[in-house]
C-alpha cells in the first residue's frame, strides 16, 4: 500500500487540516464507498457488565437516545430470561417514536424464539455455541448436533419473523472448517444476517479480517460482527471486520460490557468514518451527550482519557501544545476528528506543563492583561502549586492574577451568606441558601439525595442562568475526624463551556457550596449570566 500525505479544508472549521490517507494497493477488496449499519447491544450485552441494572424507565430513555442519534438496531434484551425482562423488551418494541429495528435475544430453543415474537421484536437473535470447549462443556453436543440444531432454528426463526440473526457463539475459537460449515447452514436455512462473535477477545485484527472474508466468500446474506475487549481489541477487531466485508458492527456506549466490555459505540463509529471513510448513520453530534446519559444510569465514570468522549479527550496542558492548537487546532490534534463533531468541547488546561500562552489567553477572556513580568510570576505560581500535587482550577488562576496584578476584581456575582442543613436517619435530607445574586437577596430551600446534594440543589436554582453541575470531587487533605476537605467541581453552562472551582473547608457540606459559588462567578467572569 501507497501512505500519502494530504490537505483538506473541514466543514466545520475554515482551516485547512491534514490528515493521512491510505491507499490501499489495487489488489485489495476494501470498498469504502458504502455504509456500515450499527447494531447497539448496550440494553443487552451492556447491562451484563457486573453491577450494572437498568430500570425499565431507563431503558425506554436509553433507546429514545440510540434512535434519536440514528443506531440501525437496538438489541433490547433476552425476553425469555424473565417475565421482568420480557415485559421491558415488550414496551420498548411498543414505544412510540423509536425508530431502529428492535432485537431479542433467543438461545436455540423454539421457546425463546417465541417468546421474542411475543414480546414483539423487529428481528430475532439466536445463538448456538460452537467451539469445542463450548461444545463439550456448555450444551454437550456433537459439531453433527450443532449444524442440525442450527438448521432447525434458523429455519423456525425465520418461518415466525424476516429478520433473523444467527450467531456461531465463540466463533473466533472454533475450527475454521467447521465454522465456516455451521455459517452456511445457518445462511441456507434462511438468516438474513450473520454474527460472527470474538467472545472471549481472543482473536486479533489479521485473524478477523481473515475469518470474515473467509465467510464473506461462502455466504449470501449479510455478516455482522460482535467483539469483547479482554485484550483491548475489540474496537481493532471490528474495525478490521468491516475492511474484510463485514455489513454491521455490533457496539456498547462507552464499550460496557461482560468482563472487559464490548467494542465502543463513539470510538468504532469515529475510526470508521474519519479515518476509513466508510458511512454510518450516527449523528456523530450527539455521541458525548449519549456516554454521558450512560455513566449517569450504569454509575460508572467515563476515564478522562476516553477516546472521543473523555473530558481530557480534547483538553490540553502542555504548553508547547497549547500554543500549537491555539495557533492552529490540527498541530496536537487529529483534525479529522474535531471537539465539535462529536459534541465536545476543546479546553485549556492548568498544571504544572501549562505555558505563557495558553494562561495569556485564559486570563484575556476574562479582561485580566498583566505585564510580562506579572505573567512569568502568574506561571510560577500556576507550577509551583500544581508541582506540589495540588489541582488548579480556573477560579484559583483569576484570584492569583488579581493578586499578582493587583487589580483585585470584587465584582462578584454571587455572594453566599448563610447556609442552613437539615439531616438525619430518619429525615430529609434538606438544605436553605440565602445569598446574593447580581446585588438582589435570594433564599431558597431544596432537599436531596444527602445534604452536600441538597445544598447544591438549592444554590443551583437561585443561579440566574441554567447551570448543570458537571463533575464533583472531593479529598481529605489532612488525616482524622477533623480533616479538611478540598471539594472541586466542574459546571457547564448555557453555551457548552465548562469551568472547575475549588473549595476547602473541615464542613464538606460548606466546601462543596463554595466551591459551586466559586464557579459561578467564574461563568459570570467570563461573560455568562447576562442580565
Amino acid at each position: 500500500m501507497l501512505v500519502c500525505l494530504t490537505k483538506k479544508r473541514s466543514e466545520q472549521s475554515p482551516q485547512t487540516l491534514w490528515r493521512i490517507v491510505i491507499y490501499y494497493n489495487t489488489n485489495s477488496k476494501v470498498n469504502t464507498n458504502r455504509t456500515v449499519s450499527i447494531f447497539d447491544t448496550t440494553l443487552r450485552d451492556g447491562e451484563q457488565t457486573p453491577g450494572i441494572s437498568f430500570t425499565p424507565e431507563q431503558k425506554i430513555i436509553i433507546a429514545h437516545q440510540l434512535s434519536d442519534i440514528g443506531v440501525d438496531v437496538i438489541e433490547a434484551g433476552f425476553p425469555a430470561s424473565s417475565d421482568a425482562e420480557f415485559e421491558t423488551v415488550k414496551r420498548v418494541c411498543a414505544e412510540e417514536g423509536i425508530r431502529p429495528l428492535i432485537c431479542g435475544l433467543a438461545r436455540s430453543v423454539k421457546g425463546d424464539v417465541d417468546r421474542c415474537i411475543e414480546a414483539g421484536v423487529d428481528m430475532v437473535h439466536v445463538f448456538i455455541p460452537t467451539s469445542k470447549i463450548q461444545r463439550t462443556y456448555t450444551i454437550k453436543k456433537s459439531h453433527a448436533e450443532v449444524l442440525a440444531i442450527t438448521r432447525e432454528i434458523v429455519s423456525y426463526a425465520r418461518s415466525k419473523c424476516d429478520n433473523v440473526m444467527f450467531s456461531p457463539m465463540d466463533a473466533t475459537r472454533t475450527e475454521p472448517s467447521e465454522l465456516l460449515e455451521v455459517c452456511i447452514a445457518a445462511d441456507e436455512a434462511g438468516a438474513t444476517i450473520i454474527n460472527i462473535p470474538d467472545t472471549v477477545g481472543v482473536s486479533t485484527p489479521s485473524a478477523m479480517r481473515e475469518i470474515i472474508m473467509m465467510i464473506r466468500k461462502n455466504v449470501k446474506c449479510r455478516i455482522d460482527v460482535h467483539c469483547h475487549n479482554d485484550f483491548g481489541l475489540a474496537t481493532a477487531n471490528t474495525i478490521a471486520a468491516v475492511e474484510g466485508g463485514a455489513d454491521q458492527v455490533q457496539v456498547t456506549v462507552n464499550g460496557i460490557g461482560e468482563r472487559a466490555g464490548n467494542a465502543e459505540l463513539a470510538q468504532t463509529v469515529m475510526i470508521l468514518q474519519s479515518i476509513c471513510g466508510f458511512r454510518t448513520n450516527i449523528t456523530t453530534e450527539k455521541l458525548v451527550e449519549t456516554s454521558r446519559l450512560i455513566s449517569r444510569f450504569a454509575q460508572i465514570p467515563v476515564p478522562p482519557m476516553q477516546p472521543v468522549v473523555g473530558e481530557n479527550a480534547f483538553s490540553h496542558e502542555s504548553g508547547i501544545h497549547s500554543q500549537g492548537v491555539m495557533a492552529n487546532t490540527g498541530t496536537f490534534e487529529p483534525g479529522i476528528m474535531t471537539p465539535e463533531m462529536v459534541g465536545h468541547r476543546r479546553r485549556l488546561k492548568l498544571g504544572k506543563h501549562v505555558g505563557k500562552h495558553a494562561i495569556r489567553q485564559m486570563l484575556e477572556d476574562v479582561n485580566i492583561r498583566p505585564s510580562e513580568t506579572e505573567l512569568d510570576s502568574i506561571v510560577a505560581k500556576i507550577k509551583d502549586i500544581s508541582g506540589r500535587g495540588k489541582k488548579v482550577t480556573e477560579f484559583d488562576l483569576f484570584e492569583i492574577a488579581d493578586d499578582i496584578t493587583g487589580s483585585h476584581y470584587d465584582k462578584k456575582m454571587f455572594i453566599l451568606d448563610d447556609i442552613s442543613i437539615f439531616t438525619g436517619s430518619h429525615a430529609i435530607p434538606t438544605s436553605s441558601v440565602r445569598a446574593s445574586v447580581h446585588g438582589e437577596d435570594k433564599i431558597c430551600s431544596r432537599t436531596g439525595v444527602g445534604p452536600v446534594d441538597a445544598a447544591m440543589k438549592a444554590l443551583l436554582a437561585i443561579a440566574p442562568g441554567k447551570i448543570q453541575l458537571k463533575s464533583y470531587q472531593v479529598e481529605a487533605i489532612s488525616g482524622g475526624t477533623d480533616a479538611l476537605g478540598c471539594v472541586t467541581i466542574e459546571v457547564e453552562d448555557e453555551k457548552g463551556r465548562i469551568f472547575d472551582a475549588g473549595a476547602s473547608n473541615t464542613d464538606i457540606v460548606i466546601a462543596s457550596a463554595e466551591a459551586l459559588v466559586n464557579a459561578l462567578n467564574s461563568v459570570y467572569r467570563y461573560g455568562g449570566f447576562e442580565t
